[in-house]
């Protein structure tokens, strides 16, 4: 836009200032489960190769972002983002890279810190953290010796420590679970001036407030269940934020879901359906859930469902619906829940950047236009 108003047209007023752009993107947990229809497993190093290459396609394609998740079981690749997300940052130019989530319970926080620093230096400044409790236990055992009885005061203590590291270069801080610091430096530091750090939330409502209370952006995970069913989270985050002075122009709500994009919506739910159930499957045997039907997984599908499943056109709806809900900042899809060929999630991809992004920025971008007032 020009810094000049052209004659006959209306002045914009000062508090009409332009909001950030809706940003889409992508994540991904370098899934590596049994092909459901060979019962083939693709080798680790073929996953992270393939892995790269769908990041670096996002890339391409002008997606805004790329999470990695964190996990330390057979059927997921990734145990360490901030080396998978420096790889990607060697081949990608614009997109931010973020982890998606970092278990912080089991992590030392200094660690997280440089590790991501490190990122965002190699990057040109395109690093983020996404931390969060997680929605598997297997880290703690490996980490801590299992899960603690006092977990929230943990979490609490070390998203503390993290982000005292992210706002001083020089640091003394005390705690319960980690050795105290007396007026260190801990190095190296980002090149952004301040770190994005991200509260992920899943179920949580205390999550929810503690995100709004520190003023932090915030993750929320929808996969399963109606949408409207999660807006008393985003309600409690913004009424927390207000609470404790952050107004909403510091805030910003992200939605990650589920979803795959092809040609047609049954090709679309055809090729997801094998590798979503069965993904979801060997997840829920481990608490106790039945398998997934075809029916249910329709049911997802559909507008008011949780998974962005559908042709192009059907998707960016979908986007667009649940952003009258929850008028988020971001949205991001992980497309590979379970597994599908390489060559498929390439494609889906495409078609998110070619197709379902033009048309959901471009309506975004509508809903923000200012109102003009006459001068």
């Amino acid at each position: 836009m020009s810094d000049t108003t052209r004659p006959n047209q209306p002045a914009l007023t000062p508090a009409d200032a332009a909001p950030a752009p809706f940003e889409l993107g992508l994540y991904s947990f370098g899934e590596r489960m049994p092909d459901p229809q060979t019962g083939l497993i693709v080798s680790p190093q073929q996953r992270l190769a393939d892995l790269l290459e769908e990041i670096e396609l996002a890339d391409q394609l002008g997606l805004d972002v790329y999470g990695i998740g964190e996990h330390h079981r057979p059927d997921y690749t990734v145990s360490a983002p901030a080396m998978v997300l420096a790889a990607a940052a060697s081949r990608t130019k614009r997109i931010r890279l973020t982890s998606a989530v970092t278990v912080l319970g089991t992590e030392d926080p200094v660690r997280v810190f440089q590790a991501f620093s490190t990122l965002d230096l190699i990057s040109g400044g395109r690093a983020e953290i996404m931390a969060g409790r997680g929605s598997f236990s297997e880290s703690f055992p490996i980490f801590i010796g299992g899960m603690p009885r006092d977990y929230d005061e943990l979490f609490a203590e070390k998203l503390d420590l993290l982000l005292k590291l992210r706002d001083s270069e020089r640091i003394s801080w005390s705690g319960h679970y980690r050795p105290n610091l007396q007026n260190v430096g801990i190095y190296p530091r980002p090149a952004q001036e301040e770190l994005p750090i991200w509260l992920a939330v899943g179920g949580t409502p205390a999550s929810a407030v503690r995100a709004g209370q520190l003023g932090l952006p915030l993750a929320l995970a929808i996969i399963g269940g109606m949408p409207e069913q999660f807006q008393g989270f985003t309600d409690l985050y913004r009424a927390s934020a207000a609470q404790a002075g952050h107004g909403p122009a510091q805030l910003r709500l992200g939605i990650n879901s589920h979803g795959y994009i092809a040609a047609t919506s049954q090709a679309a739910r055809d090729e997801s359906f094998p590798a979503t159930a069965a993904a979801m499957y060997a997840v829920g045997k481990e608490r106790g859930w039945s398998k997934m039907t075809r029916a249910q997984f329709d049911a997802a599908c559909t507008l008011r469902g949780a998974y962005f499943v559908g042709d192009p056109e059907q998707v960016a709806e979908k986007i667009l619906y649940q952003h009258q809900i929850f008028e988020h900042n971001r949205f991001l899809m992980q497309m590979s829940v379970g597994t599908q060929p390489h060559a498929q999630i390439m494609k889906s991809i495409e078609l998110y950047g070619t197709r379902v992004a033009p048309l959901v920025r471009a309506e975004i971008a509508g809903r923000q236009a200012p109102t003009p007032v006459l001068a």
